[in-house]
């Protein structure tokens, strides 16, 4: 049996977090016993790590990963790391804040033999219109740059085989913050089986996003220098 690795970040997310547990955790049940759902808590200043302590009493292959950067993206690197060191066949990323849909995950899981990547496709996003033009622009720039076409670069929605996953998470440093944004662009352009697969995406049923839209702005505008050095490593 395949063992999986779901892998989260948390931030702040004790409205969200027991739910979102709940929730994800029963798609371990018919994987490998060594198969875990792991979540980076690291820098909340509300319950939710208690909440997490408290939850691993309940579930035994519940993990929490707290060594690693507050921020968003390098926690997804350290998860991915971790992961992969683990010995994980699949990591499979989303995110805890209770905006994608687990039932989503079985197409995805049915594909893995398929293809190395499998990327969630927000077609419909009922998160804001500013975020959506925000991931619009970003496939140009990833277009322009990279000559990759794709229509959702940065989906906290993805299945990715980790032999093929460990070729490209260590041309980033540990502290990048939009680590999905190039392996996406990593797969697609060094020719990786992928495929794109249309989710839903809800809005925030609780809770407060941590990046806002002058966060985004201003992690695109620095994204621009990082793109421009990762393009000459290609």
């Amino acid at each position: 049996m395949d063992t999986l690795y779901i892998v989260m970040p948390a931030y702040n997310e004790q409205e969200n977090i027991r739910r979102v547990v709940e929730q994800w955790y029963p798609l371990l049940s018919d994987k490998s016993e060594h198969s875990r759902l792991v979540i980076a808590d690291r820098g909340s200043n509300d319950q939710t790590h208690a909440i997490l302590l408290e939850l691993q009493k309940k579930y035994s292959q519940l993990e929490i990963l707290e060594n690693n950067n507050q921020y968003h993206g390098p926690k997804v690197i350290a998860l991915y790391d971790y992961a992969i060191r683990q010995g994980a066949d699949y990591v499979f990323q989303t995110d805890s804040d209770g905006q994608t849909n687990p039932d989503e995950f079985k197409a995805f899981w049915n594909a893995r033999h398929q293809y190395d990547g499998i990327f969630g496709n927000r077609t419909i996003r009922e998160d804001g219109k500013d975020r959506a033009f925000v991931e619009k622009v970003v496939c140009l720039l990833l277009k322009i740059y990279f000559k990759v076409s794709v229509p959702d670069a940065n989906a906290p929605f993805r299945l990715m085989n980790c032999k093929a996953l460990k070729k490209y998470l260590y041309k980033m440093p540990s502290d990048y913050n939009i680590p999905n944004i190039m392996i996406t662009t990593y797969f697609v352009h060094y020719n990786e089986k992928v495929r794109f697969n249309e989710i839903s995406f809800k809005p925030r049923s609780a809770g407060t996003n941590s990046i806002n839209i002058r966060k985004i702005i201003r992690i695109g505008w620095n994204a621009l220098k990082d793109f421009h050095r990762f393009k000459k490593e290609l």
